[in-house]
């Protein structure tokens, strides 16, 4: 068995997000061993074909021989898959443990197992898998804000994996800067999330919060660079450029829904300090690993049933009725900003605290040491033999 992957196989769900934390991982592994990097993408369901394949079929995966995990990849459209990753494989006179299958999320997870299996390959998750759970895979990188149980296959981290290197920064910032240039020595970047099942990003947010967040701004002589995400409300988007139109100092508003281009990695380089709305894992993980004290901004809430379960649970908890692994949605998400703010990587925006520093029990990342994809490589390359 080889000592290290040198071949990695990304499955991607199309999602941006775990295609990010997928890509931070495999980089720094190839970065390390040289392995290659071949990305594939998995085919997607919906409604009952999904609950079907996904949910119900694959839970025969974890038993399952190489004949077996390959007859679920033809049931399931992998087929395909198969075929090119054993092509792949031949290239490089490949022997059991030379290749790893990487995935993230719920969709990716039942295929990088398959075909780990039906190659006789090893395989990896990131994120917790809802059906099949962690136990299957070689290697399981977990946030701790889902309260994973200690296992010699998972590694806990702080948010999320994601692809944010001193270089890609440096590079990045000075692209950025290229296309919106600065006239002023001080500069600021506002990163704003959207709507979800959680969490709520109205039009009315933007004078409440945005509009006093830039009036400081102007008062400081710091320019603003600022993008939104594709979950970001068309309505609270069209009330961002209204607040906006007139203000020069403003230098960059990028909207998620209309331009394909990630501003993020170039705001991280060439912005002193970092706004993040509180829905967004990525972006607060983004901006830590990418040595920020991250200024949390918060939105709204969204009500209904929902959220009157969240807060039951949660007093539930707070009780010691239940464990807290069974906190979920807000409470949970909390609980994970909490951990970056009693790090020193993040704190909740204040403006009559601005320009404090956070109190922290650890060190503030601004030596880059704060980074989950470069751990979770090395943890991998390290555990590659057992």
């Amino acid at each position: 068995m080889a000592s290290f992957p040198s071949l990695l196989f990304l499955l991607s769900d199309g999602i941006q997000g775990h295609v990010s934390q997928s890509r931070g991982v495999a980089g720094w592994i190839s970065r390390f061993t040289g392995a290659d990097v071949v990305e594939m993408e998995v085919p997607r369901f919906s409604g009952w074909g999904r609950i079907r394949l996904l949910k119900i079929k694959s839970l025969l995966l974890p038993k399952a021989d190489s004949k077996k995990a390959e007859k679920w990849l033809c049931q399931a459209g992998g087929g395909g898959l198969l075929r090119s990753a054993r092509e792949k494989l031949v290239e490089i006179n490949y022997n059991p443990g030379t290749a790893l299958f990487l995935s993230a999320g719920n969709g990716a997870a039942p295929f990088a197992l398959a075909l780990a299996k039906a190659t006789g390959q090893k395989c990896c998750t990131i994120m917790t898998p809802t059906t099949l759970g962690t136990a299957p895979f070689n290697f399981a990188i977990i946030p701790e804000h889902d309260y994973p149980r200690s296992s010699p296959n998972l590694l806990v981290t702080l948010g999320a994996p994601n692809m944010i290197r001193e270089d890609l920064l440096r590079d990045e910032g000075s692209s950025m800067l290229s296309r919106f240039p600065s006239e002023k020595d001080r500069r600021w970047g506002i990163l704003i999330g959207g709507d979800d099942a959680n969490y709520a990003i109205p039009p009315s947010w933007v004078g409440e919060v945005l509009l006093p967040l830039l009036e400081e701004a102007e008062v400081g002589d710091v320019e603003v660079y600022m993008t939104t995400s594709r979950r970001t409300l068309p309505e609270t988007e069209g009330r961002i450029e209204e607040a906006v139109r007139g203000l020069p100092h403003v230098r960059m508003l990028v909207l998620g829904a209309r331009d394909p281009w990630n501003p993020v990695p170039g705001m991280l380089g060439a912005c002193e300090r970092i706004f993040c709305t509180e829905d967004s894992v990525s972006m607060i993980s983004e901006a830590s690993t990418g040595g920020h004290v991250v200024q949390i901004l918060r939105v709204g809430r969204q009500g209904g049933i929902r959220k009157a379960l969240q807060d039951l649970t949660a007093k539930m908890v707070g009780k010691k009725l239940l464990p807290p692994q069974r906190l979920w949605g807000i409470p949970r998400f909390n609980l994970m900003i909490e951990s970056f703010c009693g790090r020193g990587l993040a704190m909740e925006y204040d403006p009559e605290r601005i320009d404090e520093k956070p109190l922290a029990h650890g060190k503030i990342n601004e030596d880059l040491s704060f980074n989950e994809a470069r751990r979770a490589a090395e943890w991998i390359i390290q555990g590659w033999k057992s």
